[in-house]
């Protein structure tokens, strides 16, 4: 919440902008009539979710702080949506039977964005959310559903998912290739990269974000104007 304690190296900033990889920064994926999620990977029956199953769900409130690995964080954002742990006991795990050794789930996204997550960073406040400080999620900030995992660092969060693989061992995406993202980036233990101690990132990331953000905002107004990326 808003006037905690931040994490090591972060800065808190007044707003919640869209931010990602530059890569990323043009692809406004088109949101599916009926959203679902396909389940693959090491499980015995690869199943696909139609997301208006999750409504069967208990439906949960987590306020929490999203830190960007480029060390700003903005605090006090309140999402609604299913605990990922409910979804997988309640939906996916009884009729996809996954591999005991898969201990990885890789989060497929609607746009190509892919991240992978260990399954025991799973916890009670990471939530596939649909909504956003009480409204429905925009599709700049991850429409239809969204990975929310406050303990991880943003890049491990996910926007527009639409299927779950699961794995035996981490696997970087392409995405992941451009940075020196960490397999776990658990922002408690500043997990920045794999190479070197979290701190030292700090500075070369914080470097990053005006770049970043101009970036993402001549992504906006392109779109406003009708451009569209080449598929």
């Amino acid at each position: 919440m808003r006037g905690a304690a931040l994490p090591p190296g972060q800065m808190a900033i007044g707003s919640f902008p869209r931010f990602g990889v530059p890569a990323f920064a043009d692809r406004w994926p088109a949101v599916p009539e009926r959203p679902a999620l396909a389940v693959t990977g090491l499980v015995e029956t690869p199943m696909t979710l139609d997301v208006s199953a999750l409504a069967a769900l208990p439906r949960r409130y987590v306020v929490a702080d999203f830190h960007c690995v480029t060390t700003w964080t903005r605090q006090g954002l309140r999402w609604s949506g299913y605990r990922l742990s409910d979804v997988l006991g309640g939906l996916i795990l009884p009729e996809a039977r996954p591999d005991p050794a898969a201990g990885y789930i890789r989060f497929v996204s609607l746009d190509g964005y892919k991240t992978c997550i260990d399954r025991r960073d799973i916890d009670d406040n990471t939530l596939l959310a649909d909504r956003l400080d009480d409204a429905p999620l925009t599709l700049e900030h991850g429409a239809p559903l969204r990975l929310v995992a406050p303990a991880l660092y943003g890049y491990k969060n996910p926007k527009h998912i639409c299927g779950l693989e699961f794995l035996s061992d981490y696997r970087r995406s392409l995405a992941e290739r451009q940075t020196l993202a960490h397999p776990r980036g658990r922002v408690a233990h500043e997990e920045r990269g794999r190479l070197l101690p979290g701190w030292v990132y700090r500075y070369a990331y914080r470097t990053l974000i005006p770049r970043t953000l101009a970036w993402y905002e001549r992504a906006a107004e392109r779109r406003a104007r009708g451009w569209r990326a080449p598929s």
